[in-house]
């Protein structure tokens, strides 16, 4: 696991999308799997300009997010598939057909997790998996749990993660309860995996995610066991791993 230290949260954002950039440069047919939250969004608008300059084309690129709320439908505001349109994919070149979200509007968890793990089975896994980490050690809606989950699946959202994305939404009322969720064993089959992580609140997950022990506990912990696990975090996420 190599850890890069970053200044703040524009520093971070730029060495992200660096090590993305060169994936996407030296294989311009990669299959990238991309994460959603308000962490790498500084990373995809780097891109996004890089991508205007000329210096970076998404044409032949494929992606494959990691999770969905249960219960929304692609065209819904508070949907992974709106951020990910609004907020990466229409400001680059990519085909729309080739980026790839779990379907949140079927309501058979069975079925659509199944079919999920198909199409990314089928892709041969990511060349690349960017990651944010939870306040609790989560990646994608991996929660702490007894196990480490395998395939995608469907998740019952703990309270802290509801809490923490209640800010995206008018009311926490209105934050989906359930969400599916690519399994950290599918996690693992990525070739390379890039964490990102800024701010103290994310102290004590980044440092049990890189030091402490592996366990389900804290779900990011099992990187540790990854060949090609990069972390790039600002030092206020880094305040702990000195």
């Amino acid at each position: 696991m190599r850890i890069i230290h970053a200044k703040d949260y524009a520093d971070m954002s730029r060495k992200a999308a660096n090590i993305i950039s060169a994936q996407v440069i030296l294989k311009p047919d990669c299959v990238l799997g991309l994460a959603t939250g308000s962490t790498p969004i500084g990373a995809y608008e780097q891109l996004i300009k890089w991508y205007e300059k000329g210096d970076v084309d998404f044409a032949e690129v494929s992606t494959y997010n990691l999770d969905e709320y249960r219960g929304l439908g692609h065209d819904d505001p508070q949907s992974y598939h709106y951020f990910m349109n609004k907020n990466f994919f229409h400001g680059i070149n990519i085909d729309l057909a080739n980026t790839h979200v779990p379907d949140g509007a079927n309501p058979d968890a069975d079925a659509a997790c199944a079919e999920y793990d198909r199409m990314v089975e089928a892709a041969g896994y990511p060349d690349l998996q960017l990651l944010g980490i939870g306040n609790n050690g989560h990646i994608g809606f991996n929660e702490p749990d007894s196990v480490f989950s395998k395939g995608t699946h469907c998740v019952d959202l703990t309270e802290s993660t509801i809490q923490a994305n209640s800010r995206l939404f008018e009311s926490i009322d209105d934050v989906p309860r359930q969400a599916y969720t690519m399994g950290v064993q599918t996690i693992m089959r990525a070739r390379s995996i890039l964490v990102v992580a800024n701010g103290p609140k994310k102290a004590q997950a980044v440092y049990d995610m890189c030091f402490g022990p592996v366990t389900p506990a804290c779900p990011a912990s099992i990187l540790q066991l990854h060949t090609n696990c990069t972390v790039v975090a600002d030092e206020e996420a880094l305040a702990l791993c000195h």
